[in-house]
């Protein structure tokens, strides 16, 4: 009779310094080692948590196939501490830094969803530097897997999309309460600070070489963010083992079985 897997081991940790400080909930588990295949890191979307379909799908994944797993949620989320209006694009790569130092060891594949899919080129490139620097560091990268990625959404997607009265609010008021068809449908702030400081972090003006597979998946029906922002990110990765795949009838949350079974298989591809 063989041992049950032991659930993932909730953890917390600090995070800043002063009044930026917050406690990072995360959830890891360990691989069988090196023959399991390289570790996981969720890297999940704007006002969503660790606790979603797909994060707890390729958790449960992991588990099976004694891969490691590393998912968190980034400050203001979910059972992290912080103020979700308090966020920016850099307060959240802080602390996705922190949780990869922190957690993981040896190669991984980034799987990032919407924000998470920025956040996983972000921190993709944080690492490349670090390697490249020839700083000491446990973990290495294995690969990237981008659901419905939304890089530079808070200009692109966002800003430019704005009214002018709306974006007379965030100038004047300093955020503006944003309709929300996702979670309890309450309405979330988007704050002056969150497009400004976004402004620190854009990737689409030029070229992303990372050093590793990119696999992406998109839907053709995501009101969100559009296929056509996959296939303009396509253009800035290089030609070699990147791999765009389009669902035709795909929305933006790609948590139906048969998506969730096309992101396993791209993560399993990987390696």
């Amino acid at each position: 009779m063989t041992d049950p897997i032991p659930d993932a081991v909730l953890d917390f940790i600090d995070v800043g310094e002063g009044p930026s400080a917050r406690r990072i909930a995360v959830r890891h588990r360990a691989g069988n080692g090196a023959v399991s295949g390289p570790g996981l890191v969720w890297l999940g979307g704007f006002k969503s948590d660790m606790q979603g379909g797909k994060a707890v799908a390729l958790d449960g994944w992991a588990r099976d196939h004694g891969r490691a797993m590393v998912r968190f949620d980034y400050s203001g989320h979910g059972e992290s501490g912080g103020d979700f209006a308090d966020g920016t694009i850099g307060r959240w790569l802080e602390d996705s830094v922190a949780v990869f130092e922190r957690f993981c060891d040896g190669p991984q594949v980034l799987v990032g969803s919407s924000m998470g899919g920025w956040m996983a080129l972000l921190l993709a490139r944080e690492i490349k530097k670090r390697q490249e620097e020839k700083q000491q560091a446990k973990a290495s990268l294995a690969g990237l897997v981008l659901i419905a990625p939304a890089p530079d959404f808070t200009e692109e997607l966002m800003w430019k999309n704005f009214s002018p009265a709306v974006k007379q609010e965030i100038e004047t008021k300093g955020v503006w309460m944003r309709p929300s068809e996702y979670g309890d449908g309450s309405p979330y702030p988007i704050t002056r600070n969150l497009i400004v400081e976004g402004r620190n972090h854009l990737v689409l003006g030029s070229a992303i070489d990372l050093g590793c597979p990119v696999r992406i998946l998109q839907g053709a029906k995501d009101p969100d963010v559009p296929w056509q922002h996959a296939f303009a990110l396509t253009h800035r990765l290089p030609a070699d083992d990147v791999v765009l795949t389009m669902i035709q009838d795909g929305d933006h949350r790609l948590s139906r079985p048969q998506d969730i079974a096309r992101i396993l298989a791209a993560v399993a591809e990987i390696g």
